[in-house]
């Protein structure tokens, strides 16, 4: 029971890196997937909630890392 669970929660964190990654290619290049050529409407919002949810973590991630004394802004 308890290794289901783990190996449900190590998936869940793989997804939520590549949600995560897709969130930072698409603010710093502007690529984003064509998720309009999904025929399916439910597969569609499945998909766009994927990405909201890594957009939604990397601006966490952003604060959190922010407000930190072991990072700096540099632009």
């Amino acid at each position: 029971m308890f290794g289901k669970l783990a190996h449900l929660a190590f998936e869940c964190d793989r997804a939520l890196l590549i949600s995560m990654c897709l969130a930072g290619i698409k603010r710093s290049t502007g690529l984003s997937p064509a998720l309009s050529r999904l025929s399916n409407k439910d597969l569609r919002q499945l998909a766009s909630t994927f990405l909201e949810t890594g957009e939604w973590a990397m601006d966490f991630a952003i604060v959190v890392l922010g407000r930190s004394s072991a990072f700096e802004r540099r632009r």
